[in-house]
């Protein structure tokens, strides 16, 4: 891959290397002085740390190990989770409460099927033990924890052998003393034993959502900690850390006790990069402070997320069918991809996705055994591709293969007859992906209240520039943008991550009846609590911001809205305004205040994107060849040879080592100070 002289900043800084594994490939952004590096390798998914190590012996790096700072996205919690492969664990509960995490809160997938499917329990019953400890609902201590029970609870440990605990007893936000008693008898007697303790894991009221995050921490962490340390024994001496779902880092030795808060390690990469990115350049006013409405396209997912101003996040995400109540960046994820494989139903209708074609054997352009027709199959057919341009040159894929795959679903369509068949179905294969896709932007901003309209679309991941100009006509949208280095813009936002941690603590009162001294004081205890463990990692303690919220709600509410903390009217009324753009409607009553949080944060890589020379001339373009569906030869251009100021009108092919952008007719571009293009649509048709 080129190396791209693209940023500079402070020499007294590591050269830090990003690392973003995806289900197709692992994405590296290596920055340097000035300089930025960009490679990609066909990701490992029985061994992740394996394609890592070949990128950084591809990249030259491994001599430079002593001196490095090493980022790290990883997907093993969250692919643990997606296929239900966690380790044998067992679930520690009060009496009679073992089968919470079974009954959940009795919401049905389907809400009118009287015959469901029994799910399999997240814990068998054989493996719930229960204590008589119980604190009650003002945290005193009803009934405290006898020592023989101690003794018991080892003796079934030692009987079932799980490699891993879950400790969940009710009301343990406000007295953990039996939790801690607990975790301290099981360290001492089984020192290799995996602890996840609910007052440490989510200190937060909700004994199903503390409990299923406790219990996820503990049943993906050991095998979070067995990679990481294998990670970590390969690239010795580097510094390791971490991206948590949250958009911060944290250190690898830390990580592996906090799996669960790294379940969207490394779309939150791309968030990060997405926000420090679209904050340069951008010389077209129009474009200036919009908010962003993103989706990262991979090999496998697309994930759909709006940035405004900051990071959104949330505690009510999902991961699979677990509510995950850690905080994390609030987005949505489907299986649209561009490895999603094509297929026809029993209804002779032709559907994409979920199922991926992951990294082996991959698209069947890929060459390497795959049979299956999927989307980057019908994006090389319809010419959006260049079979001898992929990555760089580095992959020559192979048309006849994707033609192969895509004519055996023309014939399952009965299409085969038809003029241009395969390229039929190849355009049929786009378009219902788009229409996945377009649904879940729908989800994440008309449903929530905000126009589309007033939003800049802002794709990444290898194959989001192909998909851009499609998904914004069909959400009416007129402006987008494709970052530069969008192809592994998560990797990049690794790059410019702070160390971060996130705290909360559940009060559960009244709004007005809390006292605004009191919350000052409570905020702060955490936000010390937050300072102290950065600081073990070696932060410097002046370089340490941090941030409050608190989750709202009105009274009788179940579910909470979170907004800055600042002095209590403003609060009150940022709650209020809030609740209107989300519902359509504000109320009168009490306001009920649920969890304090804290945010503290270290500052980012200082990293300035340089200024592209102005355009002077029409260079890029390199050739031209015909497109299925358009008339005319469509220019294809090579976005490095492109200027600032550079202007580049639909339909055309905008090609880089790792990524293609598809322009489509009736949309413009310019390229800006940094590199970024600018999308706007001139017509509406």
């Amino acid at each position: 891959m080129p190396k791209i002289k693209s940023a500079h900043h402070s020499s007294e800084q590591l050269p830090v290397l990003g690392v973003d594994t995806g289900g197709t490939f692992t994405d590296f952004v290596y920055y340097e002085q000035g300089n930025l590096t960009i490679h990609k390798v066909l990701s490992t998914p029985h061994a992740p740390e394996q394609a890592i190590l070949q990128g950084i012996k591809e990249l030259g790096l491994e001599t430079q190990l002593d001196n490095l700072s090493i980022v790290h996205g990883s997907t093993v919690a969250t692919n643990a989770v997606l296929e239900k492969k966690g380790v044998k664990t067992a679930y520690i509960s009060n009496k009679g409460l073992s089968d919470i995490l079974t009954i959940g809160r009795q919401a049905r997938k389907e809400l009118y099927n009287l015959t469901p499917k029994p799910e399999t329990p997240p814990v068998p019953a054989s493996l719930c033990y229960e204590v008589t400890s119980r604190v009650a609902a003002d945290g005193n201590n009803r009934q405290s924890l006898a020592n023989d029970e101690l003794q018991q609870l080892n003796d079934f440990i030692s009987e079932h052998q799980p490699q891993s605990v879950a400790i969940n007893l009710l009301f343990s936000f406000l007295n953990d003393e039996d939790e801690c008693r607990i975790e301290q008898s099981l360290k001492q007697a089984f020192p290799d034993l995996f602890i996840s303790r609910s007052s440490e894991i989510l200190p937060e009221y909700k004994e199903y959502e503390r409990g299923i995050a406790t219990w996820l921490n503990a049943w993906v962490g050991p095998l979070l900690q067995g990679y990481l340390k294998r990670l970590t024994r390969g690239v010795q001496p580097a510094q390791l850390s971490v991206m948590q779902s949250s958009g911060g880092t944290i250190a690898a030795e830390k990580a592996a006790g906090h799996a669960v808060r790294m379940l969207l390690s490394g779309p939150a990469g791309g968030l990060a990069g997405a926000k420090y990115i679209a904050a340069t350049g951008q010389s077209n006013h129009s474009f200036h402070n919009k908010n962003l409405l993103t989706f990262d396209m991979g090999g496998t997912s697309t994930d759909v997320a709006v940035i405004e101003g900051e990071l959104q996040l949330t505690s009510e995400g999902h991961i699979g069918d677990y509510p995950v109540a850690i905080s994390m960046v609030d987005m949505h994820t489907i299986g649209a991809g561009g490895g999603s494989i094509a297929w026809v139903d029993e209804g002779a209708i032709l559907q994409v996705g979920p199922q991926s074609a992951g990294a082996t054997p991959g698209p069947a352009c890929y060459g390497q055994g795959g049979q299956q027709a999927t989307v980057t199959d019908a994006n090389l057919i319809l010419g959006h591709l260049s079979a001898d341009a992929f990555l760089g040159g580095s992959i020559q894929l192979d048309e006849g293969a994707a033609q192969c795959a895509i004519a055996k679903l023309a014939r399952q369509l009965s299409l085969s007859s038809a003029h241009n068949a395969v390229e039929e179905t190849a355009s049929g294969i786009i378009q219902v992906a788009n229409e996945h896709m377009t649904r879940a932007l729908r989800l994440m901003s008309i449903q929530r209240g905000i126009d589309p309209k007033t939003l800049v679309l802002v794709p990444f991941g290898g194959a989001g520039g192909l998909h851009v100009c499609a998904l914004a006509d069909n959400l009416q949208m007129s402006q987008a943008m494709v970052p530069i280095h969008a192809g592994v813009l998560s990797a990049f936002g690794m790059v410019v991550a702070p160390h971060s941690r996130d705290l909360s603590h559940t009060i559960n009162t009244l709004l007005e009846l809390a006292g605004e001294a009191q919350l000052n004081e409570q905020l702060k205890i955490l936000a010390d609590r937050g300072v102290a463990k950065l600081t073990s990692e070696g932060i410097d303690k002046a370089e340490i911001k941090i941030y409050y919220s608190v989750d709202l709600r009105y009274s009788g509410q179940s579910y909470t809205l979170s907004v800055p903390w600042s002095e209590l009217d403003k609060t009150v009324q940022a709650f209020h305004d809030l609740h209107q753009k989300r519902y359509g409607h504000q109320h009168n009553q009490a306001i009920e205040l649920v969890n304090l949080r804290v945010k503290v944060s270290a500052s980012p890589v200082v990293l300035t994107l340089a200024k592209l020379p102005l355009a002077t001339n029409k260079a890029g373009v390199t050739s031209q060849r015909t497109l299925y569906g358009i008339d005319a030869a469509v220019s294809i251009y090579q976005r490095e040879k492109l200027s600032y100021g550079h202007k580049i009108k639909g339909p055309a092919v905008i090609v880089e080592p790792v990524s293609t952008t598809w322009l489509e007719p009736n949309w413009v571009c310019e390229v800006d100070p940094v590199g970024n293009l600018l999308l706007s649509k001139t017509s509406f048709e």
